[in-house]
């Protein structure tokens, strides 16, 4: 049961994503990037709790469980760029920085394709919150459910 929701809230994760990008045509920065990384380690774990026996699915239900607290991390991260809290610690985030020469040289300088800026919010239909911010919610929502449904597997000695 776990495994499933591991995969479907992965898919889900990884869809809307998907959708943001190609129909809305909204420029994920690298925060954003790195923010899929764990939602699609959640979807081959969700696959190995399926395909493991229950005394060995733990392993797997433990990983997940960490990489939805990453995912969570990552929003808080995030959310924190985009309110000026703090710096990204992603380089692709920042201008690129020009210290003297010519034209040429102030071109060979430039990224090879243009960076959206971290601390540039997207919000979606006209809600209050980012993107980044509805991310977070929606994996502290799986990680609540997760973590519900995985005691009865943690507490269990046999299982």
């Amino acid at each position: 049961m776990l495994g499933g929701l591991f995969v479907l809230a992965g898919l889900l994760a990884i869809g809307v994503a998907w959708y943001a990008q190609n129909r809305l045509l909204l420029a994920p920065c690298e925060l954003c990037l790195w923010e899929r990384r764990p939602w699609r380690y959640l979807i081959a774990l969700g696959v190995l709790t399926f395909a493991l026996p229950p005394r060995y699915a733990r392993w797997p239900l433990a990983a997940g469980l960490a990489c939805i607290g990453v995912s969570i991390g990552l929003a808080i991260l995030h959310a924190g760029v985009e309110h000026g809290f703090w710096p990204s610690p992603a380089p692709e985030c920042r201008a690129p920085a020009f210290h003297g020469g010519g034209f040429k040289d102030w071109m060979a300088s430039m990224p090879a394709r243009p960076n959206k800026p971290c601390d540039s919010p997207d919000y979606l239909y006209g809600l209050p919150i980012s993107m980044t911010e509805t991310g977070g919610l929606y994996a502290l929502v799986v990680f609540v459910v997760a973590a519900a449904g995985s005691v009865k597997v943690f507490r269990s000695r046999r299982a």
